[in-house]
C-alpha cells in the first residue's frame, strides 16, 4: 500500500499492478484517503475514496482513472470528504440504493399480490406491465427512474398512434406502482408525480338511433349464438355493465320485485345496488334455459362466459355497425331514458353512477326532449293562426 505523490504523468504511465499481487493500492500522499486501485488485467486504474464507517473501514468508488483527470478526482474525493464529516455515510447510501428492488421485482413480489386482493383493475394493470412496460423497464430500479424518463415514454406512446387514454393510462399505473413503494418504505419519491396527461376526452357518447337498434336487435334476434345475443340483448335492456351480466346469477334476480341485486363485488364502483328490471329484460331472463348458478355459462368450458368480444364483432358488422363499443349499449340505454323525460338524477340511480354530475353527459338529451316537449305547444299555437 504504497504512499506516492500522485502526479498526471504517474496516473497516465505507472498504475502497474506487480506480479503476484491480486491488487495493489496506490495513496496519494497530497489527499489523504484518496487512493488508486490498480488489478492485473485492469487497464489503467480506479479512484476510490476511503475511510471509517462505524469503526470499519470502507471505499466509496469514485471514476476510472480514463474517465477522471487526477485533478478531478481530488476535487470529487474532497466532496465527499466534506459529505462525510457532515454525517454522510456514501457506502452506506450505495448499499441502500442497491437494495431498492428493480421494477419487475417490484411488480411480481409487491405489486402483482397487492392488485389480486385490492384491485379490480390487476387484470388491466398486468396486461399493461406485460405488454411494454416489462421489457423497457423492468431491469430498472425504483430508484433509477426519473421524470423525464416517464415523460418521454409517454410521448413516445402517442407518437406510436396509441390513444391519449390509452397513454394515459401507463402513467397512471406507475404513478400508483411509486406511491404504493412509497408507502411499503421501498421508495423516497415518486418520479411520475407531475407527469401531466394527455387527458383526451376519451368520454365517447356513441348512441344507436331507432333505425341503428332496430338493426341490431333484427341481428340479435336471428343468429345463432344464443348466449351472445341473449347477453347483448340483457345489455341494452339495463344498462348493465358487460361484467356485472357474465358475473349475475339467478339468485341476484327477482322476478316478482322487478330487481336486480348487484353485489359490490361485480360493480364498478364497490358498492352494491339494486337494479329495477324493465319487460325487455325480464322477457330475455324468462328465456334462459337455466334457473340457478350463473346466467350465462360456456358449454365448451362448462364455467362461466369471461369476455365476448370476439364474437361481438362478428355481431356488430353483421349489423354494420363497425365502430359500436359494448360499452355504447350502456350509453344506447342512458340516452332511451333521457329522451324519454326521465331526470339525470333517475338516470344516475338506474346506472349506478357515483355521482349525478357523472350523468350529466346526457342532459343534452333530456334537454332535446323538452325542448320538442315545448315546440308541439307552439305547433298548436301556429295551427290556431293559420301558419
Amino acid at each position: 500500500m504504497p504512499i506516492v505523490k500522485l502526479t498526471q504523468d504517474f496516473v497516465n504511465n505507472n498504475l502497474i499492478c506487480p506480479v503476484g499481487k491480486k491488487r495493489i493500492e496506490y495513496c496519494d500522499k497530497e489527499l489523504p484517503g484518496l487512493i488508486i486501485i490498480v488489478s492485473p488485467i485492469s487497464q489503467g486504474g480506479t479512484y476510490f475514496l476511503r475511510y471509517k464507517s462505524s469503526g470499519k473501514t470502507a471505499y466509496i468508488k469514485i471514476a476510472r482513472t480514463n474517465e477522471l483527470t487526477l485533478v478531478d478526482g481530488r476535487k470529487k474525493a474532497k466532496l465527499l470528504k466534506l459529505e462525510i464529516s457532515n454525517g454522510a455515510d456514501p457506502s452506506n447510501e450505495k448499499r441502500v440504493q442497491k437494495a431498492v428492488p428493480t421494477l419487475a421485482v417490484f411488480y411480481e413480489e409487491h405489486y402483482k399480490p397487492y392488485a389480486a386482493v385490492h384491485k379490480r383493475s390487476a387484470s388491466s394493470d398486468h396486461q399493461l406491465y406485460t405488454c411494454r412496460l416489462e421489457s423497457r423497464f423492468g431491469h430498472l430500479r425504483l430508484n433509477q427512474f426519473t421524470k423525464t424518463m416517464i415523460i418521454g415514454f409517454h410521448n413516445e406512446l402517442r407518437e406510436s398512434g396509441l390513444a391519449g387514454a390509452t397513454c394515459d393510462h401507463y402513467v397512471k399505473f406507475l404513478r400508483h406502482a411509486f406511491n404504493l413503494a412509497i408507502e411499503w418504505d421501498l421508495l423516497k419519491e415518486n418520479p411520475a408525480s407531475g407527469v401531466k396527461l394527455f387527458n383526451l376526452d376519451n368520454k365517447m357518447e356513441n348512441y344507436l338511433d331507432a333505425e341503428q337498434l332496430e338493426r341490431l336487435l333484427s341481428v340479435l334476434k336471428t343468429d345463432p349464438n344464443r348466449p351472445v345475443c341473449m347477453i347483448i340483448m340483457m345489455l341494452i335492456s339495463s344498462g348493465a355493465r358487460l361484467n356485472e351480466v357474465l358475473s349475475s346469477t339467478h339468485s341476484q334476480i327477482n322476478i316478482e320485485t322487478r330487481t336486480w341485486k348487484i353485489p359490490a363485488l361485480n360493480s364498478k364502483s364497490k358498492k352494491a345496488r339494486s337494479l329495477p328490471l324493465g319487460d325487455s329484460f325480464i322477457d330475455i331472463y324468462n328465456q334462459l334455459s337455466t334457473k340457478e348458478g350463473y346466467l350465462f355459462v360456456n358449454r365448451i368450458t362448462g364455467t362461466r362466459y369471461q369476455n365476448i368480444h370476439k364474437y361481438w364483432s362478428k355481431l356488430r358488422l353483421k349489423a354494420d355497425l363497425k365502430t359500436l363499443r359494448i360499452h355504447d349499449l350502456r350509453h344506447t340505454y342512458a340516452s332511451l331514458l333521457a329522451n324519454s323525460g326521465r331526470s339525470i338524477l333517475e338516470i344516475s340511480r338506474i346506472l349506478g353512477h357515483s355521482s349525478v354530475k357523472v350523468s350529466e353527459r346526457y342532459s343534452h338529451l333530456s334537454t332535446a326532449t323538452l325542448q320538442e316537449a315545448a315546440n308541439s305547444a307552439s305547433i298548436k299555437i301556429n295551427a290556431a293562426m293559420g301558419k
